[in-house]
């Protein structure tokens, strides 16, 4: 993950605010465990240094294992296309730090970054922060001072000890649960169910995006706890795919929602968007018949649903990134999520695959290895950060489940590589970690 250095016309320089929050703070997306905090003490703290900034927007706040991302996003663009002026929280970012932070699809300013953290040092001097819980406190301060309409707020692990979880919202949304941070959610489903429904408050409804039989229990049981009306979008909708091209696909939908036996259009490829489809309406419509905060108009929906990247900037989910061969880069890295991305790429037609595949070295990566298609021709790479997997590391244990290929030191080696030995009639798939298809997906179009 990367981002260029610029002079800030603040008391200091982009590139050296970055340095400050990557080097001088916990940041778990580079270091792990160690950066995980387990209480929402210094983000109360940070809150109420900032004059409560979270206390001035509405927001919807977004949970799950798989699809709070995707979620997020398509929500925030159905409400820029009505109209509003909408802030967007999510994480990790890709490219630039500044993508976790955006506006109506522009990402916070260089010099609002470099004036938040140098109008603030001498307080996290004190209270002692993580890069997260900075992070969120900017998010915060930012949407505050710009004056957003509302909030779409995406968790970071979890939901009850997340550093977003201080925000009482309109709407609670769970988009799923599944095998992801046992280490630090539970190892059982309804451990991690537990975790999320954190977020549930008093009062407040909550979209639960896939309901399974191991887990609706628990969010049924926090939900009369909290006194909090339950919407199960899986059995409100579903959405089938009836036609796609390289920029979209046209879902029909069935149920009992207000788009029951209709077209839509999304502007994201992945086939598992359907489920994050159908948990972004039933969360509109909850936003607009429960919440009554929005007219929901079809033609907004539509428009944003249709044109999700160019409101929102959203990258990294089944991404297209070159059609001779065609270059496809996918951020799914657990379990759930991998099934249903194999399951798509064994459906795409191809000569021959080839995979580039980064992982990063705190996570059990045998349910990831043993969904990977044999068949393909890999190139192992380390993202570049301090947890990536050495190489070698993960060509030996890919080798235990049949997957042939050759180590590179970087991402960057190994994509070029596998653009060398593609013929037109192949495939290249770059994933196995957020991080990996962070080194891929271009800053402008024609970058791969």
């Amino acid at each position: 993950m990367t981002s260029k250095s610029s002079k800030s016309s603040g008391g200091g320089s982009y590139d050296a605010a970055l340095d400050y929050l990557y080097t001088q703070l916990p940041m778990y997306q580079r270091v792990g465990a160690k950066a995980f905090k387990k209480d929402l003490t210094n983000s109360l703290a940070l809150d109420a240094h900032l004059g409560y900034p979270h206390q001035k927007f509405p927001t919807v706040h977004i949970a799950g294992t798989n699809g709070k991302g995707s979620t997020s996003h398509m929500i925030a663009a159905v409400l820029q296309a009505h109209g509003l002026k909408v802030g967007l929280y999510t994480s990790p970012h890709y490219r630039d730090f500044r993508e976790r932070i955006k506006i109506n699809g522009t990402y916070i300013s260089k010099q609002a970054v470099v004036k938040f953290v140098d109008r603030h040092r001498n307080a996290f001097s004190k209270i002692q922060p993580s890069f997260f819980e900075i992070t969120v406190a900017m998010a915060f301060d930012y949407f505050a001072a710009c004056k957003v309409d509302i909030a779409v707020i995406e968790t970071g692990l979890g939901g009850r000890l997340d550093s977003t979880n201080i925000i009482t919202p309109l709407l609670s949304v769970i988009t799923n649960i599944g095998w992801d941070h046992m280490n630090f959610l539970g190892d059982t489903l309804p451990l991690i169910a537990g975790e999320k429904a954190g977020i549930i408050k008093a009062g407040i409804p909550v979209v639960i995006g896939e309901s399974l039989p191991e887990t609706l229990p628990v969010f049924e049981h926090h939900s009369r706890k909290k006194r909090s009306s339950l919407y199960l979008a899986d059995t409100r909708y579903s959405a089938e795919p009836v036609a796609r091209d390289l920029s979209e696909v046209s879902y029909l939908l069935t149920g009992s929602g207000h788009f029951a036996g209709q077209e839509l259009r999304l502007g994201a490829l992945g086939d598992y968007q359907r489920l994050n489809l159908v948990t972004s309406l039933t969360s509109l419509e909850v936003l607009a018949d429960d919440c009554q905060f929005l007219n929901l108009r079809p033609d907004a929906v539509r428009e944003g649903l249709r044109n999700l990247v160019g409101l929102t900037r959203f990258m990294g989910r089944w991404q297209i990134l070159g059609t001779d061969p065609l270059i496809i880069a996918d951020s799914a890295h657990n379990e759930p999520g991998l099934q249903r991305a194999m399951a798509q790429l064994a459906a795409y037609p191809r000569k021959q695959l080839h995979v580039v595949l980064g992982a990063v070295n705190d996570k059990d990566l045998t349910k990831m290895l043993r969904l990977l298609p044999r068949e393909a021709r890999y190139y192992f790479c380390r993202p570049d950060i301090p947890r990536g997997l050495s190489p070698t590391q993960l060509m030996e244990l890919a080798a235990k489940y049949e997957l042939r290929g050759r180590a590179y030191a970087s991402v960057r080696y190994a994509r070029r590589a596998a653009r060398r030995a593609a013929a037109h009639e192949d495939l290249i798939y770059v994933g196995g970690s957020t991080f990996t298809v962070a080194e891929v997906v271009p800053r402008r179009r024609g970058e791969f």
